[in-house]
């Protein structure tokens, strides 16, 4: 079980929405610490070193050390809030671990090998990402920080499911447990171009309209057009 990241927080007393939004306005971030046989804990951390660490992707799916003066705690991001348009933390979930028990978590497929992919590089397709990352157990000795899978061989139209993915050695995907085998990524044929024929269908509309018009106004220069003299015509025989 290795830990890359440490975190300092501190204990946080006052609980409610007034006085989340006041940490926030002080740089701080207010977040929970639950689990691991113990009640939950609410605490802060400091946002700019936050955001110093979750610069890494690694961050949340890696075990995390936080420190509380002399005592630390080993745990897991479990979820993450964010502001939805300022770069800024608004909650964090935390998970205490303990070495005998296992977590769940999300983390990320890598996939390797898609510029040299038979599929792309030879026949010209395009890649097709279905899923991104996928949630695991393991025990947190085992936790990987992400899954890989080659894709160097893979053909157009040819695809891989989420059993092609190798687990590390302890590492169990929760969705092939339930009997889940989603396809995660496929190559598929360049998309063609549609040729934009409705602009130049709307311009001979128009200069059909053009010389249409054109043409009852050359009429109506020789003398009265046929729908008037048809009228006048009608008139006269009334008359």
């Amino acid at each position: 079980m290795s830990a890359g990241f440490e975190l300092e927080i501190e204990n946080r007393d006052d609980l409610g929405k007034g006085h989340s939004r006041r940490l926030r306005r002080q740089g701080k971030v207010p977040a929970v610490l639950y689990g691991g046989g113990q009640k939950p804990k609410a605490i802060t951390l400091d946002q700019n070193k936050l955001h110093q660490q979750m610069e890494h992707e690694a961050f949340q799916t890696s075990i995390l050390t936080l420190n509380l003066g002399k005592e630390t705690q080993a745990v897991v991001v479990k979820d993450v809030q964010h502001h939805p348009a300022k770069r800024q933390v608004l909650h964090l979930d935390f998970q205490r671990i303990l070495e005998d028990e296992k977590i769940t978590l999300q983390v990320p497929i890598h996939y390797t090998g898609q510029e040299a992919a038979i599929g792309v590089k030879d026949q010209g397709g395009e890649i097709a990402i279905l899923i991104a990352d996928v949630e695991i157990s393991c025990l947190p000795k085992d936790l990987p920080e992400f899954l890989e899978l080659d894709i160097s061989e893979l053909e157009m139209n040819q695809r891989k499911n989420l059993s092609d993915v190798v687990t590390p050695e302890g590492v169990e995907i929760l969705a092939l447990t339930h009997n889940q085998d989603p396809t995660i990524i496929t190559i598929n044929p360049p998309r063609q171009e549609e040729e934009d024929e409705v602009p130049e269908l709307e311009e001979g509309l128009e200069l059909e309209g053009m010389e249409v018009e054109g043409e009852e106004l050359a009429e109506g220069e020789e003398g009265t057009p046929a729908t008037d003299a048809g009228e006048d015509g009608a008139k006269e025989s009334k008359d």
